[in-house]
């Protein structure tokens, strides 16, 4: 029997408590789902007529410009919280306490404040006609903070063995941050960065807020303003929406883990270069009356020019 460091790995009895467990949530589960099914059936949620308005070209129109408008909002986010999310871990490491100061006051205020507040406050008190704008604002700021923690942990957990070298090499601290420490960091915390990026991705629903006309602000305009059979089509529209969510996320994910994979995949098939070819020296057969040490250079006595090394009558 192994044990984890965490626990202790379950006996027999252990094993067959967790599989009845298992088992008894896993059909709980599914009948809580059967019963929700069969109550929005009844309720007509489930109609055919619910779903058939996806076949409307304006409505499809609508869903197509969201799915821009979010992309739209979610590119000008990811590259900003990138760039202040690096801006604020160099300057959280500097060594000039008030730019230290600046930063980690930044990073504690905006991570504590909620994401919906930021984002409100910015396009009310600078950019009330450019929503856009100020959404991908407030996601830039937020997320900006929290990249900047995650690069700085990545920063840390370099060995400190390789900043010192880099120093002892005469580089400056810029030299060794931007291609020493920098470049391992982004690589070991990436899988993080991403799922940040992804999270971005998620929070531009709350655009609605600020009349942005993302996925969520259409979907809720497509469900309040579409009647069929005398009831909105709240349930359709979110399966749907929610559909196209989970769809970007995951290809966000999936082009994550290639790049992952890509850098770290072993480089092979790397062209040695040739070494300096050495002069062979050739060796001289044995003749009565030649030193054999005098071949290469002077013999033993005193010889001729080449070393011969014949010794005189």
């Amino acid at each position: 029997m192994s044990a984890s460091v965490l626990y202790d790995a379950p006996g027999p009895k252990a094993v067959v408590r967790n599989r009845i467990y298992a088992v008894v949530g896993s059909l709980a589960i599914v009948a809580l789902i059967a019963v929700s099914i069969l109550r929005l059936a009844d309720k007509g949620h489930l109609a055919p007529e619910m779903w058939d308005i996806f076949n409307y070209a304006g409505i499809r129109q609508n869903i197509a410009d969201a799915v821009l408008a979010t992309l739209k909002a979610f590119g000008l986010a990811a590259v900003g919280s990138l760039v202040l999310g690096v801006l604020l871990a160099v300057g959280r490491l500097s060594d000039h306490k008030p730019i230290r100061w600046v930063a980690t006051t930044f990073i504690e205020l905006f991570r504590s404040l909620p994401l919906l507040i930021t984002i409100y406050a910015i396009w009310v008190g600078f950019l009330t006609d450019y929503s856009m704008w100020a959404l991908a604002a407030g996601l830039s700021v937020y997320n900006g903070c929290v990249q900047a923690e995650v690069l700085r942990a990545g920063i840390n957990s370099v060995p400190k063995g390789q900043s010192e070298a880099a120093y002892a090499l005469g580089m400056s601290k810029t030299q060794v941050m931007t291609t020493v420490l920098m470049p391992q960091a982004i690589r070991s915390m990436l899988p993080t960065i991403i799922s940040q990026l992804v999270v971005t991705l998620k929070d531009t629903s709350l655009g609605f807020i600020i009349l942005y006309p993302e996925l969520l602000q259409t979907a809720r305009l497509i469900a309040s303003n579409t009647q069929v059979n005398g009831q909105y089509p709240y349930v359709s529209t979110i399966v749907v929406i929610g559909t196209i969510y989970i769809a970007m996320c995951l290809l966000l994910s999936a082009l994550a883990t290639w790049i992952e994979k890509r850098g770290r995949r072993a480089k092979t098939g790397i062209k040695v270069a040739p070494g300096v070819q050495t002069a062979t020296i050739p060796t001289v057969a044995a003749v009565p009356g030649v030193d054999a040490g005098g071949a290469g250079g002077a013999g033993p006595t005193d010889g001729g020019a080449g070393g011969s090394g014949v010794t005189g009558n």
